[in-house]
């Protein structure tokens, strides 16, 4: 807050009090006065009572209050409420002998000043301080939720920001990934001065504008990752010729729904580079099906089951990612067994 908010905030809270400190003056001259023809004597003795209410409202409100009983040290919150009470009720006193001796008026009237006593005029007082303390309860109540609440918001803030760059670190890691496989086949296919190398680039251009521009937008449309996700194929394809069985079979009834983008490439990508070669084929199979805002994915590829299997960094990342994309709206089960590797995708209320 700069100076000129600040200068605003200590003006409106100045006014506010003085407008209490008013209200409080006119109930002292009510309270004091109800029933005394001596109207100059009660609003003088009334002005007498208000310097004492004043520090006893102030010492509780800024004083005990925040260093006592929001620091939840009631026992001495309790003792020096007792002490405090104790002298208040001396100063008040004090005050009411003070107003009793000087005030001239009262030699003047028959009739008497004032028609409360004594108990009654210190109950009075501190009935003003109970409402000057409840108020100012409410106040330290409000700010600290509203602190809360700030710090609540900074909080989600900041995991939001660490999430964001997480999910962005996880998609650097996809992309170096993808694009040496990719651009290694063409440049072997180069080699050998192969007619399918051009229709490769120009499926790796396509794949690397998918990559550049469309990768940085929170959602996809589905058959923008399909389409994709076909021209990736279409490159492993080339590159393994007649050692490779691919089997796609789509059942897709709502191509516009929305996910994350490169969130089914990189299980294709991981069954292609880990995937075995059995009886001459690497086989895999590719099945999405779309049911309302549901998305069924699922990919089978050969594969020999090893001791101490790891697993690809893609795949990795992709669990990672859907952790934080649909935390509780997706079901992931990676199954090995002897001769495949299985992958099975579920995500729900897609949009």
């Amino acid at each position: 807050m700069n100076k000129k908010g600040k200068a605003i905030k200590y003006l409106v809270t100045f006014l506010l009090h003085s407008i209490f400190w008013v209200v409080i003056y006119f109930f002292y001259a009510y309270f004091l006065g109800y029933g005394s023809s001596n109207i100059v004597y009660v609003n003088l003795f009334s002005a007498f009572l208000m310097p004492v209410t004043i520090l006893i409202s102030y010492f509780f409100n800024y004083y005990l209050i925040p260093n006592y009983l929001l620091t939840k040290k009631y026992k001495r919150f309790i003792l020096y409420s007792i002490y405090t009470f104790i002298i208040s009720v001396y100063l008040i006193i004090l005050t009411i002998l003070y107003g009793l001796i000087y005030s001239e008026e009262l030699k003047e009237g028959t009739t008497a000043p004032l028609t409360k006593t004594l108990p009654f005029i210190v109950l009075g007082v501190f009935f003003v301080v109970t409402i000057s303390v409840a108020i100012s309860l409410l106040m330290y109540s409000y700010k600290s939720i509203i602190s809360n609440e700030n710090l609540r918001n900074k909080i989600l803030e900041t995991q939001l920001k660490m999430r964001e760059n997480e999910l962005k670190f996880l998609k650097m890691q996809i992309h170096p990934h993808f694009l040496f496989n990719s651009l290694n086949t063409i440049y072997g296919f180069a080699l050998k001065k192969r007619d399918e190398a051009p229709e490769m680039i120009l499926k790796l251009s396509n794949l690397l504008d998918y990559i550049l521009y469309q990768i940085e937008k929170p959602k996809v449309f589905l058959k923008d990752e399909i389409n994709h996700l076909m021209d990736y194929v279409s490159l492993e394809k080339m590159r393994f010729h007649d050692t490779i069985d691919v089997e796609v079979n789509f059942k897709v009834s709502n191509e516009n729904l929305q996910i994350a983008p490169m969130l089914l490439i990189p299980f294709v990508e991981n069954s292609f580079k880990h995937g075995t070669i059995i009886d001459g084929k690497l086989k895999v199979t590719i099945y999405i099906e779309t049911n309302e805002n549901t998305l069924f994915f699922e990919i089978v590829n050969s594969a020999v089951k090893e001791k101490d299997s790891v697993k690809g960094i893609g795949l990795e990342n992709i669990e990672k990612r859907l952790e934080m994309l649909y935390p509780k709206n997706h079901d992931l089960k990676v199954v090995q067994s002897e001769n495949q590797f299985e992958v099975k995708l579920e995500i729900s209320n897609l949009k």
